[in-house]
């Protein structure tokens, strides 16, 4: 019985991930091989018909290239600007503190208020970023209705809401390297950049991969800010993986595509993932 006492504490847990983490899994591959309008109790199976017209659609890599520009472009932007930041900030001093608290705050802001926020500041006739543009001499853009600014406009948005966590992350890395190598390298006058990039970023490679991991995948995984700034478009130039799946499967009720489109988000996830660990991975330093 004391053997069998560690997996009987744990059993609770095993059961709600298998019912509601692998079980919907393994249901959606199911549904991808079938034609299901949600409301039919009937399910017709069409073999790789859904892998096909999905592969055929230029909706669907529109859709594709879109989630790869967005994930790039957050994750690298955010991931500099975060290092940056906890460079500057890893200080003693209230008012260090206070920045700290400050630039965290939008990550605990509910997105829906974030993203109603920025559509008023994105306002063509009327937004405050506009404004700022016209006191320093610079043409007005058109933000979220512009299909060459509205993807960028997402990225803006997203950075600015996850960038508090990753900075308060690497201000914790930093403070985690010890002390005693950067007096070895102030008693060897080794150079500020030297120091950053022989010493620094390093040290904080576990953080770094971490947090690399951490923001492709929710990059991978963004919805809310889609369906409430932009619902995928103008002509589906902020469509995404995720907000894509949705709309064929509770606006159009093709719950078969959906799932194949489903299938091929977790694959790339998976991919993108096992790339991380496969060739990054050994570059971690782990003190």
């Amino acid at each position: 019985m004391r053997r069998w006492t560690p997996y009987l504490y744990t059993t609770p847990a095993m059961v709600i991930f298998l019912l509601f983490f692998i079980y919907p899994i393994f249901y959606m591959i199911y549904l991808s091989f079938t034609s299901w309008d949600l409301i039919s109790p009937e399910k017709k199976f069409v073999g790789l018909q859904n892998y096909q017209d999905l592969f055929h659609s230029d909706e669907f890599w529109k859709v594709f290239s879109n989630t790869i520009v967005y994930t790039i472009l957050t994750v690298i932007i955010s991931i500099f600007l975060s290092l940056l930041f906890a460079l500057w900030l890893n200080k003693k001093g209230w008012i260090y503190r206070f920045l700290q608290g400050a630039i965290f705050t939008p990550y605990i802001i509910s997105l829906v208020s974030i993203s109603l926020l920025w559509m008023w500041m994105m306002d063509p006739q009327y937004g405050l970023l506009n404004w700022v543009f016209s006191l320093v001499g610079l043409p007005p853009s058109k933000w979220l209705a512009d299909t060459g600014s509205a993807l960028y406009s997402l990225v803006l948005v997203n950075v600015w809401k996850h960038i508090g966590y990753n900075t308060l992350i690497f201000i914790a890395g930093l403070q985690s390297i010890p002390k005693e190598i950067y007096e070895a390298a102030l008693i060897d006058r080794t150079p500020w950049w030297r120091k950053l990039t022989r010493i620094t970023i390093p040290m904080l490679s576990p953080t770094l991969f971490f947090l690399l991991i951490i923001n492709t995948i929710n990059s991978f995984q963004v919805f809310d800010t889609v369906q409430i700034m932009t619902q995928g478009g103008p002509v589906n130039s902020t469509n995404m993986l995720v907000y894509y799946i949705y709309q064929y499967g509770f606006d159009f009720f093709k719950i078969g595509y959906a799932s194949a489109a489903g299938v091929i988000l977790l694959i790339l996830v998976a991919i993108v993932t096992l790339f991380h660990f496969k060739f990054l991975s050994s570059r971690v330093h782990y003190r």
